[in-house]
């Protein structure tokens, strides 16, 4: 019992070794990070862009001069 918790220790410790030996190498995020980040804001700036300039939305939803009442019938 007490010699493998004695021989897990160990391998944790020759694992953390080997990493700290290890060269550093960027991640995704360190060499793209920014650069995704940017061309994601600029792709929903401009289809958003589109959207509110090009497209016909009617805002509001006020019926004023969009209904016109019928002739009242007795």
């Amino acid at each position: 019992f007490c010699a493998c918790r004695l021989s897990s220790a160990r391998g944790i410790q020759h694992t953390a070794v080997r990493r700290a030996h290890r060269k550093q190498e960027p991640t995704f995020h360190d060499k793209y990070g920014t650069v995704t980040l940017l061309a994601g804001a600029a792709v929903f700036s401009t289809v958003w862009g589109y959207v509110l300039t090009n497209l016909k939305i009617e805002w509001g939803f006020s019926p004023i001069g969009r209904v016109t009442p019928s002739e009242w019938r007795e």
